[in-house]
Formats: structure tokens, C-alpha cells, sequence
């Protein structure tokens, strides 16, 4: 049983400060632009009801509730404090709850497989977000004048291209600014709010929960399907978790009660005071708050807050990518790190020109902001829902709550987003299905290379000659022995490395130390103590096993783990040793392993496509020699 983290090591005074301003930028910056579209929608989009005050003082204490209880509550109070060694998100929590072995079969698939859908599921989300609240920020000319209506789309997808387009260069000097942006963002946004308050503020009665339980008894079904727009309130909050890891609970919670929760609750307790004195502004309460002379720098100032919000998205999918493949459930894709001084800060091209297609296509298909609000609600629900099972098990099997703890308090979150869900599963022929079938292609391709790569590791073991017998081959008929260090890699920690038989075979020689290597990936984000970065085993005749871990987290590099060794009986200098590798081909053959011939073919074209081992391992190209061989898969 495992006890609840400690908040050890909060920062206080100017670096409380300074943490905090930054996850403004990082982390709300999702959910700060949901005043653009989530109170509009509820009375003017798709599955829009009447204006009416009771109903407009509902949907208010709606929002207002679920803000506590799913924000403040759940993710504030209760799940930012379920980290993996201070790290956050879907992935952490799946790997908290139970441990997902890279190659091997995890004892606990099902759970497995349920956060690898709620990874899956992140993408759609990432799609979605850039293209929601760009193309929502700039409906805002509109109002302006309807001159401009047939630029919206144009400069939305403009306005996109610029942003995954700067991605390779980084975000750390962008970043130095987002925080100070989406303070201000989020001042306008209760100002905007706190003028329409004063001058109606009967419409603070929406804080009493009984307003929503009157909207639910009078507007029955219809009332409870308003729960599917009620949920773009709360977008985002998804990202509270996953970026645990970059600020701490403590400036997370300090921005959220001091700033976004005021300002987000001001403004749309302002949008609800307008609707209620003139219904006519359901058609956008959010920009119809400010005055004529103010709308173009309050387009201005929201575009530049919705590329914020987006940068998080996109940063949040190569971080999400990066932790799949880490843990095998994706190939090695080209990574390339965009800040000196910050691990974190990567870039991946393929992940991030395939999430630019996705937006343009979404925003030419469903052309505007209003119709893309019906996909997005289901993918923020479904991936909380699965956060809210694996916080269950968290918290009754490692923190060792007992049942009537965990059902009265995880319990009650999780009946929250199941009726969330629930509503939600009527936006499915209306768009909705857009995010729940990316989800099932990521999640197709994620088991695909999990199911391959065990299948071609029990390949490989079965095929190599066991490491004694190849041991006592060389006591009884010894190969001509070489100056120097070779090291064969491995993805298993037992057995012979096909790329070792290969070079007797060929070759016919060995070097005088012979190290079997095989990089790990541990249960935990990142390895803390240095000493249990690299283990050694001497076996006899020269031959050694040497196992280098690396957290989920981190990026593997072997030659930068070979500098931490320091046993002389064993020199390992990245520049003097000699790397071989196995390259297999892969042909695809349903008759060698019980899978599918066309998740074979699949298995074999994303293999073929997955970034080389030297590249992924950072192994020095002048040292590295590459064995092939054809295997029927």
C-alpha cells in the first residue's frame, strides 16, 4: 500500500508567484477560452433550449457546479495529488494504478487497455481545441461587420498554419509571454462579466443548486441532454493533470482559485445577466458583452488566447506521444528537442503535421464553431471518466482508502461524468463521432504495436540459441577474440541477441568484452537516483549484461548513461566501443503468429516507418553496425 503523496517542497513567495503566472499560460489557457462558445451553445446551438430566465438561471448554476465540483473538487483537490513521482496525466495514473509492461503481457490488460483508450482519446481532443477556438475567436469580425464573414474560415486556417508552422523552432520564448497574455485575458474576461453583474445582479441567485434541479423537473429530457454543452465549460480540464508535472499542485491551485475560477465564473454569470435582458444575444453573449469601439481588440486579444490555448494542446500531444512510446504502445517517431535547458520541450513532426491536417479538415468540414462544439464535449467527458476509474483504484488499493471513503468521494465524481457522458452520447450522429473514431484508429494502431512487438520479441526468443549454450560453445570451440568493447542490444533481458549469432555466424569473431545491453523502461517517469540508472552483471568469458533504465518520462540516451559508470572493470566509452544492431525484415505471414493478416501488414508498414534505434538511443553513427536478417512474422 502506497500513502499519499506529501506536499513536500512547495514553493512559496516570488517562485509561487512565478510558477503560477506561467500555468496560467500552460495550463488554463484550454479552458479560459470556453467563454468564447460553451454558454452560446446551450441557447443557440444544435441541441439549443429557450432563453427563457428559469432556464437561463439553470444552465448558470450548472456551469457554476460543475466547475466546483469537476474542477475544484476532483482534479484540484483530490486527483492532482495521485502522482507518479510528480508527474501527471491519463498515462501516469494508468501506470499508478497498475504496472504496464513495454514488451510482455500486463497481468491487468483490461485497465491497460482502458488508459491507452483514454490516451487515444487526447488526440481527438487536440485536434479539436485549435480548431474550436481559433475559428470561434475569429467569428468575432463577424459582429463587427458582415463584410467579413467569408474571411473567417480563410484566416482561421491561416491562423493555424502559422501555429503548428512555428512549432520546430519551440515554444520557450513564446512561452515567457503566455502567462502575462492570459493573466490579462482572463482580467477582460471578468471585467467583461462584472459590468453585466452590476447592472443585473439578480442573476447571482444561479449559485443555488436548486436552480438547476427546477431546470432538470421542468425541462425533463431535454434538460438533462444540455449536460452535452454544459461539459465545453470544463474543457480542458484534463490539462490541469497532465501538466502536474511542469508547475506542482501548489501554483496549479493558487492560479486556479485567485484568477481563472473568479474570472470564468464572473464572465459567465455576465453572459447569463445579458441573455436575460435581451435573448436576442444568443447568438454570441460573449462578444455582444463588450462594447461596438472594443470588439476588434477583443477578437484580437482572443485569438491570441486561443493560440495559447492551442500551443498547450499540441505541446500536451507530444508529450502523450512521447510516453506511449516509451512504454511500447507506439514505434520510435523523429523527436527533436527545442530548448537547451528544458527535456520536456520536443518537437514531433509527424504528430504534429498529421494534428494540422486534421484541423483544416475539421474546420472546412464542419465550417464553424457552433457545429464543431457537438464533437468536442464527448472526448473531454470520456477521457475524464476513465480518470475518475483509475483514481478509484488508486486511491482504494495504493493510498488504502476504505470502500465507503472511495464510493462517497470517488463515487460521487464519477456518477458526475458517467451523467456527463451520458448526454453527451446524443452528439454522436451530430458530429460527436468524429473524436470517438480517431480515438479507435490511435487506438487500433497503439494495441497493434503492442500485440506485434510481443509477438516478434517471442519470435526472436525462440529463434536465438540460449545464452549457455552459446556460452559453452565458446568454452569448447573459442572464435578468435579482438581488442575491444561490442555491444549487442536487446529488447529482452534474457536470452541471446539475434544481432550476437548473427556476427559468430558471419564473422566468426567476438571482442574481448561483450556486453548485452537492454535499455528499460521503468514504472516511474524518471529514474531519481543516478545509482539506479545502470545495472551489471559479469557472466564468464568476457560476457556481461548491462541493463540501463529510463523513466517514462525521459528520453533515452545510452552513450550519456555509459558516462555515469564508473567501474573500471567494465569501460564503457561511447567513442571506443562498438554498437551492433539488429535490423529484422519483416514479412508479414498469418499463419506464424494468431493475429489478423492486416494488423500484420499494419505492424510491419509502422515498423518500417519507426525511427532507427541509433537515432531513438542517441548512439554515436560512427560506432553502430547493422546485422539484417528476413523473419516470417
Amino acid at each position: 500500500m502506497t500513502a499519499e503523496p506529501s506536499s513536500h517542497g512547495t514553493p512559496h513567495g516570488t517562485r509561487l508567484f512565478t510558477l503560477s503566472l506561467a500555468a496560467l499560460g500552460v495550463v488554463y489557457g484550454d479552458i479560459g477560452t470556453s467563454p468564447l462558445y460553451a454558454l452560446r451553445e446551450c441557447f443557440h446551438g444544435e441541441h439549443a433550449i429557450a432563453a427563457t430566465r428559469g432556464n437561463i438561471l439553470g444552465v448558470l448554476s450548472l456551469v457554476f457546479w460543475a466547475l466546483l465540483v469537476v474542477i475544484s473538487g476532483k482534479y484540484i483537490r483530490f486527483v492532482l495529488r495521485a502522482d507518479n513521482q510528480g508527474e501527471g496525466g491519463i498515462l501516469a495514473l494508468t501506470a499508478l494504478a497498475t504496472p504496464i509492461k513495454v514488451v510482455s503481457r500486463t497481468e491487468r490488460w483490461p485497465l491497460v487497455l482502458l488508459g491507452i483508450f483514454g490516451a487515444a482519446l487526447l488526440y481527438g481532443d487536440g485536434m479539436i481545441t485549435p480548431a474550436i477556438s481559433v475559428l470561434s475567436a475569429v467569428e468575432g469580425v463577424q459582429l463587427v461587420t458582415p463584410v467579413l464573414s467569408p474571411y473567417v474560415i480563410p484566416a482561421t486556417v491561416v491562423i493555424l498554419v502559422g501555429l503548428f508552422g512555428i512549432q520546430s523552432r519551440g515554444t520557450e520564448r513564446v512561452g515567457m509571454v503566455f502567462g502575462p497574455v492570459t493573466f490579462v485575458w482572463f482580467g477582460v474576461l471578468a471585467l467583461l462579466g462584472l459590468v453585466q453583474i452590476v447592472a443585473h445582479p439578480a442573476v447571482l441567485a444561479a449559485v443555488n443548486p436548486m436552480w438547476a434541479v427546477r431546470f432538470f423537473l421542468e425541462n425533463g429530457l431535454s434538460g438533462y441532454l444540455i449536460l452535452g454543452t454544459v461539459v465545453l465549460a470544463i474543457t480542458g480540464g484534463e490539462s490541469l493533470y497532465v501538466d502536474l508535472g511542469h508547475f506542482g499542485r501548489a501554483p496549479i491551485r493558487a492560479a486556479w482559485f485567485t484568477v481563472v475560477l473568479p474570472a470564468l465564473v464572473l464572465n459567465y454569470f455576465g453572459q447569463g445577466a445579458l441573455l436575460i435582458t435581451d435573448p436576442s444575444t444568443t447568438e454570441n453573449p460573449f462578444y455582444l458583452m463588450a462594447p461596438g469601439w472594443a470588439l476588434m481588440p477583443l477578437v484580437a486579444l482572443a485569438t491570441c488566447a486561443t493560440i495559447i490555448a492551442s500551443q498547450a494542446v499540441i505541446s500536451g500531444a507530444f508529450s502523450i506521444t512521447k510516453q506511449a512510446v516509451q512504454l511500447g504502445f507506439l514505434p520510435r517517431l523523429t523527436m527533436a528537442h527545442t530548448s537547451s535547458t528544458e527535456s520536456g520541450q520536443i518537437y514531433m513532426p509527424a504528430v504534429n503535421w498529421a494534428l494540422l491536417v486534421a484541423c483544416i479538415l475539421l474546420v472546412f468540414g464542419f465550417k464553424s464553431s457552433s457545429n464543431l462544439a457537438a464533437a468536442y464535449g464527448i472526448a473531454v467527458i470520456s477521457t475524464m471518466t476513465i480518470t475518475s476509474t483509475m483514481f478509484l483504484i488508486v486511491t482504494y488499493e495504493k493510498w488504502g482508502w476504505s470502500a465507503p471513503k472511495v464510493a462517497a468521494i470517488v463515487g460521487l465524481f464519477l456518477a458526475v461524468d458517467i451523467a456527463f457522458l451520458g448526454a453527451n452520447l446524443a452528439k454522436i450522429p451530430h458530429g460527436g463521432w468524429f473524436p470517438l473514431v480517431v480515438a479507435l484508429g490511435i487506438f487500433t494502431l497503439m494495441t497493434t504495436w503492442k500485440r506485434g512487438r510481443r509477438a516478434l520479441a517471442g519470435l526472436l526468443l525462440s529463434s536465438a540459441p540460449p545464452l549457455e549454450d552459446l556460452l559453452n560453445r565458446v568454452t569448447t570451440n573459442p572464435p578468435v577474440r579482438v581488442p575491444g568493447t561490442a555491444v549487442f542490444m536487446s529488447g529482452s533481458s534474457s536470452g541471446t541477441p539475434p544481432a550476437l549469432t548473427h556476427n559468430l555466424k558471419h564473422n566468426h569473431v567476438l571482442h574481448e568484452r561483450v556486453v548485452l545491453l537492454t535499455a528499460k523502461t521503468i514504472q516511474a517517469p524518471r529514474v531519481e537516483d543516478p545509482a539506479d540508472r545502470v545495472e551489471i552483471e559479469e557472466i564468464r568469458h568476457g560476457f556481461w549484461r548491462v541493463t540501463v533504465n529510463f523513466g517514462f518520462m525521459e528520453e533515452p540516451d545510452v552513450p550519456a548513461a555509459f558516462k555515469t559508470l564508473n567501474d573500471p572493470r567494465l569501460p564503457l566509452d561511447p567513442q571506443q566501443v562498438t554498437f551492433f544492431l539488429g535490423r529484422e525484415t519483416l514479412i508479414p505471414n498469418s499463419q506464424v503468429h494468431n493475429m489478423a493478416l492486416w494488423r500484420e501488414k499494419l505492424f510491419v508498414t509502422m515498423s518500417r516507418n519507426a525511427m532507427t534505434a541509433t537515432n531513438y538511443f542517441r548512439l554515436p553513427p560512427d560506432r553502430v553496425v547493422e546485422l539484417g536478417a528476413q523473419l516470417e512474422f
